[in-house]
């Protein structure tokens, strides 16, 4: 698969380059460029196709939220995740406006952003495919897919969170899909189980299912983490 190509916007050299650093570490994700300035932003956007950019909104020769406006003006639909410490909600509401994508608060760690980012990886594996989607659900699993893993108040009874945890650690270390009994003996726990979370998985956009062919019968269903 095709990394996604980020462009780092932000005024202090320091945090920039810590974005960047951050951005490198996740699998599927690169730097492209970094700017410290709106107008080195829009000239890096022109030179090089970017999917993604990491935009803070208090730079030196133009708000943030302005570059927005400017990027889609000129027909420019590269997909924006918000990185600034501004709370204010009528900002918030500005940036949504402007169709940024996510709004990512400082300070915070790297494993809050790396889930925006894998968040917005899914998201965008969902959104770009060729088909038109075929129900409802297709499109409310797209957009939940940027909000991220669920936490523990929001899985469906009977699921726990340190389970869903060992299922994803499995699937993760995987390179192939894996079957759920597979998921399960790797784990410790049934077919039955490991089924249960597979397909919770699913339904929030977090893992792939697909048909395994070869043996007698009905094809065996498994399971790819989307990364």
């Amino acid at each position: 698969m095709t990394a996604i190509r980020v462009l780092v916007v932000e005024d202090d050299a320091i945090i920039a380059e810590a974005h960047a650093a951050y951005t490198e570490r996740v699998d599927g994700f690169e730097v492209v460029a970094v700017a410290h300035t709106a107008q080195r932003a829009m000239a890096a956007m022109r030179a090089n196709p970017v999917d993604l950019v990491l935009l803070d909104l208090n730079l030196p020769d133009l708000n943030g939220l302005e570059l927005c406006r400017q990027l889609r003006a000129a027909g420019i639909g590269t997909d924006v995740l918000v990185v600034t410490s501004a709370r204010d909600l009528a900002v918030v509401r500005s940036a949504v406006s402007l169709g940024v994508t996510h709004y990512l608060l400082k300070p915070f760690t790297f494993a809050t952003f790396r889930e925006k980012l894998l968040g917005y990886a899914r998201y965008r594996s969902q959104v770009l495919g060729a088909e038109p989607v075929a129900a409802q659900h297709e499109i409310d699993r797209a957009f939940a897919a940027l909000r991220g893993a669920p936490d523990s108040d929001s899985l469906p009874k009977g699921l726990d969170q340190s389970t869903l945890d060992l299922v994803l650690g499995v699937l993760r270390a995987a390179t192939l899909g894996l079957s759920a009994a597979e998921v399960g003996a790797r784990m410790g726990a049934s077919r039955v189980t490991a089924r249960r979370y597979l397909e919770h998985l699913a339904e929030t956009g977090q893992v792939v299912r697909s048909p395994r062919y070869g043996g007698p019968g009905r094809p065996e269903v498994e399971y790819k983490r989307i990364r």
